[in-house]
């Protein structure tokens, strides 16, 4: 006699791999006989499951100092199909977008890494996605944001607007020579900046607006004790190190008939 098995209802590989049950035959005889045989089956995977990431957003940071090839994050899929079905690879999904490319994705472990210089002062942040293909052409895709911590790296700038030389020896105390603005492309503490000038008594600096500074004249000038004046202006700003940036501003000082004639005897 043949007898087929016939499921009653769907199977599911990831709930129950294998099955034992006994089947037992009985005949029509007085007094009846049986007989009966094990049944072992093995459930064969299918590719009934999509790879699902352990999380939809993944944040990460990284310096933009950091050297080519520097980890950031690592984005993980699982699958609960078998073998092949079960098998991820990753992908960025960047969507021809070229500043993506900065960053790569290691198709085997999920590993993001810096591929390019950053540059915080072009790009503070990057979003982008993932995709994880398994065995059977199931995907799924996460997001991936990446922001780009600021370091020291750029010097005060000081950018003059305007200046004054020669100046007459009469110049009054308190006279404007010149204006100059002190810029940092740095942000945070890296971009803030003071500025000083070195180992001068006949000038001083004094807050304009803003980032905006002028030199002053803070004492009578005489052309006959001193005819140029070297002003060094240093900026700097408060990053750790500390950046700094000069300028030199050569004063002249042009001469006025402030002395009269005076004979020797």
């Amino acid at each position: 006699m043949h007898v087929d098995l016939i499921l009653q209802q769907p199977l599911d590989r990831e709930e129950q791999a294998e099955m034992d049950f006994t089947l037992i035959a009985v005949d029509g005889g007085s007094p009846p006989r049986s007989g009966s045989t094990q049944i072992h089956i093995t459930v064969l995977d299918a590719n009934d499951n999509a790879p699902i990431f352990t999380q939809k957003v993944y944040i990460g940071q990284v310096l933009e100092d950091a050297q080519e090839g520097s980890l950031v994050l690592r984005v993980v899929a699982n699958d609960a199909d078998a073998g092949t079905n079960g098998d991820i690879t990753y992908d960025l999904n960047q969507a021809g977008d070229d500043k993506y490319m900065d960053f790569t994705v290691d198709p085997k472990s999920g590993e993001i890494r810096v591929m390019k210089t950053l540059d915080f002062e072009t790009t503070q942040k990057y979003e982008f996605s993932v995709r994880a293909v398994d065995g059977g052409g199931l995907s799924a895709i996460c997001k991936v944001v990446v922001e780009v911590a600021d370091v020291n790296d750029n010097a005060p700038e000081i950018v003059v607007s305007s200046f004054s030389s020669p100046i007459p020896e009469s110049t009054e105390p308190g006279t404007v020579v010149a204006l100059f603005a002190v810029r940092d492309q740095d942000s945070s503490v890296n971009g803030k900046t003071s500025c000083a000038l070195e180992n001068q008594l006949s000038f001083s600096l004094r807050p304009a607006f803003k980032n905006y500074y002028e030199l002053v004249t803070v004492s009578t000038l005489d052309r006959e004790e001193r005819a140029q004046h070297i002003v060094v202006v240093t900026a700097a700003d408060a990053g750790s190190p500390p950046l700094t940036t000069t300028h030199t501003f050569t004063v002249d000082i042009s001469d006025v008939n402030d002395n009269a004639p005076v004979f020797n005897q």
